[in-house]
């Protein structure tokens, strides 16, 4: 298990250290987590473009538009894979960079790729859990569906730290997920509900300055839905593919720091209570709570004081 009690987010978090330190560690380290979300992203936003949605806009037969999405298949499994490396470096980089001065990017880059298969397989095990929960959360109606979407997301956020400090045993990963996520759980759901809010908002605003170029298209798919395919045609333009790459690149980093934040905390939290936890075996001299109910000494007992002060008598 590595040792991180270095980190500079290792702590115990409020609201507003959990804030704070998120902040300045992203603007401290802005460069090169910024470069390296953007260069991803492009990459994502490309892949994206090459699928053809304006051939949907044309098709009625449900058969003709399930053989349409066929083809998407393969472009969306490269999206997800070049997604999961890039959080996975991220991740990487976020924990062990302020921990070893001589890491860079591509050392994060290869010696982060020993715990792809593990998370892999994690994310599988993972979204069968999350499709559970959200069944559950449909089931009391809008508002249990959106808890159980924040807190699957909560758990999800931990998976990563755990693997990459503490080793790459899939089963010991998900038993330390579940008690570490469950450490302090309000506050660690509320400083998620509160970031991924940031996120959503913070890139509807930024979306939507990105639309403004391409107003005249948009518009047109809304007042005229028949000529939707040619006005999509602006999704694979490479001055949208740039801006979209840059607004998600500003947003992406903002993740992995918080899943660094909140296994800092739940570790922090956890040490803190080992040291103040009294062991009797160790703890010599202390009074513990059965001596407190312990029967008194019978009158012929060797190690009564009253038998004793009559011996000495």
């Amino acid at each position: 298990m590595e040792q991180i009690n270095g980190h500079p987010l290792y702590r115990k978090h409020d609201l507003d250290s959990a804030m704070s330190t998120l902040w300045s560690f992203y603007i401290k380290n802005f460069a090169v987590l910024f470069l390296f979300s953007f260069a991803a992203n492009i990459l994502i936003q490309y892949i994206t473009s090459t699928l053809d949605m304006s051939k949907l806009t044309s098709l009625t037969d449900p058969y003709e538009i399930i053989a349409e999405m066929k083809n998407w298949i393969i472009p969306m499994l490269g999206v997800l894979a070049v997604s999961l490396i890039m959080i996975l470096i991220l991740q990487y980089y976020i924990i062990f960079k302020p921990l070893k001065s001589d890491l860079n990017l591509f050392a994060a880059s290869y010696k982060s790729m020993k715990h792809l298969l593990p998370y892999l397989l994690l994310m599988i095990l993972f979204m069968v859990f999350a499709s559970v929960a959200m069944v559950a959360g449909i089931l009391v109606f809008v508002i249990g569906m959106f808890f159980a979407a924040l807190y699957v997301y909560m758990i999800g956020l931990f998976l990563l730290p755990v693997l990459m400090v503490e080793g790459n045993d899939p089963g010991k990963a998900i038993a330390r997920t579940f008690t570490l996520s469950h450490r302090h759980f309000g506050p660690n759901l509320g400083y998620t509900a509160i970031i991924l809010l940031i996120i959503i908002v913070g890139s509807i605003i930024l979306s939507s300055v990105i639309l403004i170029p391409f107003s005249g298209s948009f518009l047109k798919i809304i007042a005229d839905p028949a000529e939707a395919s040619e006005a999509m045609n602006y999704l694979s333009n490479p001055w949208f593919i740039l801006l979209s790459a840059l607004a998600s690149a500003l947003f992406t980093p903002l993740t992995p720091i918080l899943a660094a934040i909140l296994y800092f905390n739940a570790r922090a939290r956890e040490e803190e209570a080992e040291q103040f936890a009294v062991s009797p075996e160790t703890e010599e001299g202390k009074i513990r709570v059965e001596d407190l109910y312990a029967r008194p000494y019978s009158d012929d007992h060797p190690d009564n004081p009253d038998n004793q002060s009559r011996t000495e008598q």
